[in-house]
C-alpha cells in the first residue's frame, strides 16, 4: 500500500507540473513579426525542476584589450565604418566584416542595434577558426533594454555560417527577418563538419526555414536559447556525412511555434512537419537537458541519434509525436508529455511516446515520465509499429500513463519485449492498456507486465 501511495503522490505532482506549463500563455512565442525593432528585448525561458521560469538575457560588457595583447577584443557599431580599425572608439560598422578580421583568441562584440544583413556572402558572418585554448567569440551585447540584432532580408541563406570551423562561440544575439522579408536560416554548418562549437544565449524567430540548421557537428552546445516561429523547426538538419550529431548537449533552451511562420505570414510553412527538434540518423550521444518545447507544427523532439538522453524537460501541446526516439541506447527520463494535436481533438496517427528502431536488438529506458493524453483513438505510446519483426528491448519504470481518450493503449512489436515497472495507468476508455502483436493485457494482467504497477481510479 505503501508504495501505492508513492506513486499516486507522483501522479499528483506530475499533473500539477503539467498543469502549470499548460498556464503558460502563448506570449512565450513572439507575435507574427511585422517589424524588428531595436528596443526588443524578449524573454528567455528556462526550465528549473519541471517548473518554467523567465529571465532576461543579458550579456556583460567586455573589457577592450588593445590590439597587440594575447587576445584581442574588437567591436562592431551600427554608426561604425568598416574602414575604421574595429577598436572601441573606432568600431566596424558590418558584422560579417568584423568576423572575417578575428584570429584565434579574438572577440567580437556587437554593440545593440539593428544590423541589415541581406547581402551573400559579405552580410553573413563567417569567422575564422580558433584553438583549443583560444576561442574565436563572436559577442552580442544588451543594453538598456536593447539587442543587438541581425535582421535578414533578400532570402539570404543565412546570418551565421560555422560550416568547417572549430572553437567558435557566438552568444548573445537576436537573429531574424527585416519585417517579414525572405529570410531563410538563422545559423547554419551545411557545407562541412564543425566541431567545439558553443551557441549561448541566442534568439532567434521568424525565419523560413530553420532556427538552426546543422548535418555534421562534433562537440556542440546550444545553451539557454529562444528559437521561435522557424518555418522547417527550430533545430534540424539533413543526414551528415561524417556521423552527423556527436556529442551534443542541448539545455535551458525553448523551443516552439515551428511551422507557425513563413515568408512573413502567420503559416502554416510549406514543410511538413515542422519539429521543435529534429535530427537525422547520427552516431551520437546527444542530451537535451531541461528543455521546454511546445506548438510546433510536427513533432515535439525527434532524435534518429544513438544514445539520445532526455530529460528534466516538458514536451506539450505540438501537433505530432510528443518524443520520438530512434537510435539504440536512447533514454527518457524525468520529462512531461501531454497535449499531443495541439488542441484539435480529431484523431491522428500520431502518439507521446514513439520507438522506431532500424537495427534489432536495440535498448530503450523510460523512467519517471508523465503521459497526460486526451485525444484518443491512437495508442498514447507505440513501439516498433512499423518494423514489428525488428526486436527491441525497451524498460519503463516509476512512469504514469492517463490516455483519457477512446482506444488509446500501448502498442509494441510482436518481436520486442517491454517491462514495466512501478508505473501506474489509467485508460478509461480503453478495453486494453497494452497489445503486442496479436496478445492483449488488460487493468486485470498488470502482474504479467512487471512488478509494482497499479491501475489507478482516475
Amino acid at each position: 500500500m505503501s508504495r501505492i501511495k508513492e506513486v499516486f503522490a507522483f501522479v499528483v505532482i506530475m499533473l500539477f507540473l503539467v498543469g502549470c506549463a499548460a498556464q503558460k500563455p502563448e506570449e512565450q512565442g513572439p507575435p507574427i513579426q511585422q517589424e524588428v525593432q531595436e528596443e526588443v528585448q524578449p524573454e528567455q525561458v528556462v526550465i528549473q525542476e519541471q517548473a518554467v521560469v523567465q529571465e532576461q538575457a543579458v550579456v556583460p560588457a567586455a573589457q577592450e584589450v588593445k590590439t597587440g595583447s594575447a587576445v584581442n577584443i574588437f567591436y562592431v557599431s551600427t554608426t561604425g565604418s568598416d574602414e575604421n580599425t574595429g577598436t572601441k572608439e573606432n568600431p566596424w560598422k558590418t558584422p560579417g566584416f568584423g568576423s572575417r578580421q578575428l584570429k584565434a583568441g579574438d572577440t567580437l562584440i556587437i554593440l545593440p542595434g539593428k544590423y541589415s544583413v541581406s547581402r551573400f556572402d559579405d552580410d553573413i558572418i563567417i569567422p575564422e577558426s580558433g584553438t583549443k585554448d583560444k576561442l574565436v567569440t563572436i559577442k552580442g551585447i544588451s543594453d538598456d533594454g536593447k539587442r543587438a540584432i541581425l535582421a535578414g532580408s533578400n532570402n539570404l541563406l543565412t546570418a551565421i555560417d560555422l560550416s568547417n570551423k572549430e572553437y567558435v562561440q557566438i552568444e548573445g544575439l537576436e537573429i531574424a527577418s527585416d519585417n517579414g522579408a525572405n529570410f531563410r536560416d538563422g545559423l547554419e554548418i551545411m557545407n562541412g563538419p564543425a566541431s567545439h562549437i558553443i551557441l549561448k544565449n541566442l534568439y532567434i524567430h521568424n525565419v523560413d526555414e530553420f532556427g538552426m540548421n546543422i548535418g555534421d557537428i562534433d562537440d556542440l552546445k546550444i545553451i539557454d536559447s529562444n528559437i521561435t516561429y522557424a518555418g522547417f523547426g527550430a533545430v534540424g538538419g539533413p543526414a551528415g556525412e561524417h556521423g552527423g550529431w556527436r556529442n551534443v548537449l542541448l539545455e535551458n533552451d525553448y523551443f516552439a511555434y515551428s511551422g507557425h511562420y513563413y515568408q512573413g505570414g502567420a503559416g502554416p510553412s510549406p514543410y511538413d512537419r515542422p519539429d521543435g527538434f529534429g535530427i537525422e540518423a547520427s552516431n551520437g550521444p546527444i542530451e537535451i537537458s531541461n528543455v521546454l518545447v511546445e506548438h510546433n507544427r510536427g513533432d515535439g523532439l525527434d532524435s534518429k541519434a544513438a544514445n539520445t538522453y532526455i530529460h528534466d524537460s516538458i514536451v506539450k501541446d505540438n501537433s505530432c509525436d510528443g518524443v520520438k526516439m530512434w537510435g539504440a541506447g536512447s533514454r527518457l527520463e524525468d520529462t512531461t508529455i501531454s497535449g499531443r494535436g495541439d488542441g484539435n481533438t480529431e484523431a491522428t496517427p500520431w502518439a507521446d511516446i514513439v520507438i522506431d528502431a532500424e537495427k534489432a536488438g536495440a535498448e530503450f529506458q523510460i523512467s519517471r515520465v508523465n503521459i497526460e493524453d486526451t485525444v484518443g483513438n491512437n495508442y498514447v505510446m507505440h513501439a516498433q509499429y512499423d518494423r514489428p519483426d525488428v526486436p527491441v528491448k525497451i524498460s519503463v519504470k516509476d512512469s504514469v500513463f492517463r490516455a483519457l481518450g477512446p482506444n488509446s493503449p500501448i502498442f509494441i512489436g510482436r518481436a520486442s519485449t517491454i517491462s514495466f515497472t512501478n508505473t501506474v495507468f489509467y485508460l478509461p476508455q480503453s478495453d486494453f492498456v497494452l497489445e503486442k502483436g496479436d496478445v492483449r493485457y488488460d487493468k486485470s494482467q498488470l502482474d504479467a507486465l512487471g512488478a509494482g504497477n497499479t491501475y489507478s481510479a482516475s
